[in-house]
Parts: C-alpha cells; structure tokens; sequence
C-alpha cells in the first residue's frame, strides 16, 4: 500500500507550488495470515498519522476490477485506511482514477507514465518517486490539493 504525504502553496496549481513531505509503501511479510497482514498495515497506517498529524486523508475510491481475488485484497487494505483515518478523526476524500488522471494530466486515459512524469514535475522532482503504488499515493494528494484550490477559489466567488 503506497502512502504519500504533500503540502500545497499559492493554491497549488504549478510546478513549485507543492512541497513532496514524505512517501513510500507499507508491506506486510509474505505468507502470514490475512488478519496479521492487516493488523501490520494498520499499525504502519497508525505510526503515520501520529508521526505526521496530518489535516485529512485521500484514499483511491474502489473501482470494479475484474480480478475478484484483487479487487477483494484491495478492499480490505482500503477499509484499513478508513479506519485508521477514522481512528484519528480525520476527515477522508476518495478519487477515482479517472479523477485523478483528468486533475493531473488533464486527460481522463491519461498513461501510467504520464500520471508519474506530472508527479516528477509537479514535485520538482528529478526522479519519479518509486514504487508505483508510492507515486499512485503521492498523484491522488496533488489531485486532492489541487480540487480543493478549485473549491476555494468557487467559494470566494460565491462570497461576494
């Protein structure tokens, strides 16, 4: 389970405009049971959110997969997230994939590589964070970032 932790500036709508905190994957040992696999992403889930304190937590919205075995596994470790997010009383935002896509490369079937290629840039970055699920993480905070500068920027409209 990939994890990436971001911060936005001046709105964050350009290169410069986010700041790359943290990032990596959460594993679990290969061969344990399901239960102490989970119990693993939690506690890891757990250690984050108290080492980093941060305002809310973005999440891949589950899409249909046609792999049942993989779409079940990805739906226990989301429903990890959830409740450590919920544990921490932290506000939770889910994005699809083709959301994330159209927010970061404009293009809803937009590549694997081009979504990593605008989270090298976005970050300033000279390299594209690895592994995927790493950079899948870090690509849905900029998403998230970005759609909130977009509602901000509604609401001060609506404020007049």
């Amino acid at each position: 389970m990939g994890y990436g932790l971001v911060r936005a500036f001046d709105g964050g709508s350009s290169p410069g405009d986010f700041e790359l905190v943290e990032y990596g994957a959460l594993t679990t040992p290969a061969g344990e049971p399901l239960a102490r696999r989970l119990l693993s992403l939690y506690s890891q889930l757990n250690a984050l959110l108290d080492r980093f304190h941060p305002a809310e937590v973005v999440v891949e919205e589950l899409f249909f997969n046609r792999n049942t075995t993989t779409a079940i596994a990805v739906g226990q470790a989301r429903g990890v997230a959830l409740l450590a997010a919920a544990n921490h009383n932290l506000p939770v935002q889910e994005y699809t994939p083709l959301q994330v896509k159209q927010a970061l490369a404009g293009y809803g079937r937009a590549t694997k590589d081009q979504i990593q290629q605008m989270v090298k840039v976005l970050l300033d970055l000279d390299f594209i964070p690895k592994p995927d699920d790493a950079a899948d993480a870090l690509a849905l905070a900029i998403c998230h970032l970005r759609g909130r500068r977009f509602q901000n920027l509604l609401a001060e409209q609506t404020d007049y």
